[in-house]
């Protein structure tokens, strides 16, 4: 089975999960990058991304290049906002709706707080699916590495393959 890790990182944690899942999996991966950056520190980073991802805004990508009919499934990955999906994967999901039609479909979430639950329902209605082939989420994972993460990360697969 052919997959995809298609995320977007803002301080590396959810990037650590994705180069880890696409060594696992033999997949490819997908970083989004918007064309206007997210703040990365003090107040302004929770402000910014906060309001960004409670208006549920669409931010403009840096252009990507992807087929998504040559993947058999698609794993989304993402920071926690507020308790949602972060908006770049807002952009990609509305920019590839068809190509995400039939498609087997996973998540992560990367979170320091709580709210992935409640992400994963939202991406999920975004998306136009009922549940997910698998989700997991994990804890600050490349600030605070833990055998718990490294066990979370080989069940997520075995959902996968």
């Amino acid at each position: 089975m052919k997959s995809i890790i298609v995320y977007f990182s803002l301080e590396g944690n959810t990037e650590y999960i994705a180069d880890e899942l696409t060594k696992a999996l033999s997949a490819d991966k997908l970083k989004l990058v918007p064309k206007k950056a997210y703040s990365t520190s003090g107040f302004s980073k929770f402000f910014w991304g906060g309001k960004s991802a409670v208006m549920a805004e669409k931010p403009e990508l840096e252009p990507y290049d992807v087929d998504l009919s040559a993947y058999d499934q698609v794993v989304f990955g993402f920071p926690v906002w507020a308790g949602t999906f972060t908006p770049p994967l807002r952009t990609f999901i509305l920019e590839n709706k068809e190509g995400l039609k039939n498609k087997k479909i996973a998540a992560f979430a990367c979170q320091s707080g709580a709210g992935a639950e409640r992400a994963f329902a939202k991406l999920g209605e975004c998306i136009g699916i009922d549940s997910f082939a698998a989700t997991a989420i994990f804890i600050d994972p490349k600030d605070k590495p833990s055998e718990e993460n490294t066990h979370k990360i080989g069940d997520f697969c075995k959902n996968l393959q």
